[in-house]
């Protein structure tokens, strides 16, 4: 799951890099692409490891990679960790280890493919939370995106069957994968009206650093509960694509893709995740479309074509 980089106000939205449009639409897919791998890693692995165990090692070795890019930022960064760091501690903790831990706890109970499309609905959540915190305004049609996408999410975490509704029988790791997104929808806003003055990528390596610290804690909860990591081969490899083809290459994907496009148009790629997933899922998990899946899906989407496709015609000038 990327960084909400969209929310970062201290740059603009305008390219800053000269790209051909195609190339940086690309680096945006592929982007979208490592993302849904990581889903995939984390579902492979979490017989094997412990969920805070892998939001930590993930986070802190992504910042660790992504530090020597930033190595000439570093009295700007330290100035803004001086005045603001527990804000800064509680936002990346919020988005990079809270947030990324409860899908790790979902994936345990949920197949990647539910996981993929609940986390669809992070940009309404961020929708809805942006109108209740910042009292941003939402349109009609806006209003009735968002009731589509938690009809849809409804569907999904009912599977389809109006009796668990009824008697609120719910699988606990797609409830896990609601609580993500909403922890995401809360970060993301909370990340645009701190407003830091600093730039994206120095920004990003502070906010892994603090979902670094706040996942620790919880890490050594795990480890001193005896839920220890049993790495295997392939698990190693799946905690290093985590960390570096899912974790820091991702994210200077992304960060290259907001500066090539723009915020707006890079963070519309965003949905292209949900197909990835589906498609690893059923390639490398084995895993199968059902058809509330299919239904709730359809409902989400609709309810992204209402909030962020369809745009009002402006009334010309008289």
């Amino acid at each position: 799951m990327a960084i909400h980089l969209a929310a970062i106000g201290s740059t603009s939205d305008k390219s800053n890099i000269e790209a051909p449009s195609s190339i940086a639409y690309g680096v945006g897919v592929l982007c979208w692409l490592l993302s849904a791998g990581v889903y995939i890693a984390a579902k492979w692995i979490s017989p094997e490891m412990p969920p805070w165990t892998l939001a930590f090692w993930r986070v802190l070795l992504a910042a660790l990679i992504l530090y020597p890019f930033v190595r000439h930022q570093f009295d700007p960064m330290w100035a803004l960790v001086k005045t603001r760091g527990l804000e800064l501690l509680f936002i990346g903790g919020l988005g990079l280890a809270i947030c990324q831990g409860f899908m790790y706890v979902g994936l345990r109970h949920a197949d990647a493919i539910t996981a993929g499309i609940i986390m669809a609905l992070m940009p309404l959540a961020t929708m809805v939370i942006a109108r209740v915190m910042l009292g941003e305004r939402m349109t009609v049609l806006q209003g009735l995106g968002a009731l589509s996408a938690f009809i849809g999410v409804l569907v999904i975490v009912a599977r389809g069957e109006a009796s668990t509704l009824l008697h609120l029988e719910f699988n606990q790791g797609e409830l896990w994968m609601v609580a993500s997104a909403i922890a995401f929808g809360f970060y993301t806003v909370l990340l645009k009206r701190a407003n830091f003055q600093i730039e994206r990528m120095p920004l990003l390596v502070l906010l892994l650093s603090a979902g670094a610290v706040t996942a620790l804690p919880l890490y050594l909860a795990e480890e001193l509960s005896g839920a220890r990591s049993a790495l295997t081969t392939s698990g190693v490899l799946a905690l290093a694509y985590c960390a570096i083809p899912g974790g820091a290459l991702m994210y200077y994907l992304f960060n290259w893709s907001i500066e090539a496009l723009g915020a707006s148009k890079a963070s519309v790629l965003l949905y292209s995740q949900t197909i990835f997933v589906a498609i690893l899922a059923y390639l490398i998990l084995h895993e199968r479309l059902h058809p509330f899946h299919l239904a709730g899906g359809a409902f989400i989407v609709v309810g992204i074509v209402l909030a962020n496709l369809i745009r009002p015609q402006a009334t010309p000038a008289q």
